[in-house]
């Protein structure tokens, strides 16, 4: 196990130092490479600030005026039918929208169910095969400016519900 963390602390400088490496050896000016493409960076990031501005207020606008709540307890009453706890649900709708509101909610789950009852664990797993979709796609989308999503949102939701099936199923199969 040591040797793992002794690997672990120097793989990042290690694969910068072949980087570089690779870059003398081709005769790439590294650095101003480096430069431009940090300065690229932060242009997609001023780029794409307004659109994050504005899911991350959304987000918190549903969650604090009890949406987010009340429709996890509609739809929860509906998947316990289909085998899908309805405890998990909250977790399930926020994390399409928000990774860092999910993980709170994957602790509130820890706390009243255990991290190893079948709920901590088909919690845990259900966030480890899920997407921030919304986000995501809001963010992708904007920096590359695409207009016409087609059938991404169509695939996104079934992988996430394929997620979302796999992590109950596989929890079941662990407990």
């Amino acid at each position: 196990m040591r040797i793992l963390l002794f690997l672990s602390d120097f793989i990042v400088p290690f694969i910068i130092f072949l980087i570089i490496c690779f870059g003398i050896l081709k005769r790439i000016q590294v650095y101003d490479t480096f430069v431009k493409g940090a300065r690229s960076g932060f242009l997609t990031v001023a780029g794409i600030l307004p659109t994050l501005i504005g899911l991350m207020t959304a987000v918190g606008i549903l969650r604090a005026s009890g949406f987010l709540n009340w429709l996890s307890g509609l739809l929860g009453r509906i998947t316990v039918c289909i085998g899908f706890p309805g405890e998990l649900v909250p977790l399930a709708v926020v994390r399409m929208f928000s990774s860092s509101a999910a993980a709170g909610l994957l602790l509130d789950v820890y706390k009243e169910y255990g991290t190893d009852s079948f709920l901590g664990l088909a919690a845990s797993i259900a966030m480890s095969c899920t997407e921030t979709i919304f986000y995501t796609m809001s963010v992708y989308f904007m920096a590359v400016k695409v207009t016409k999503t087609r059938y991404t949102l169509t695939g996104a939701l079934a992988a996430t519900g394929a997620g979302l099936a796999a992590s109950v199923i596989l929890a079941g199969m662990m407990i």
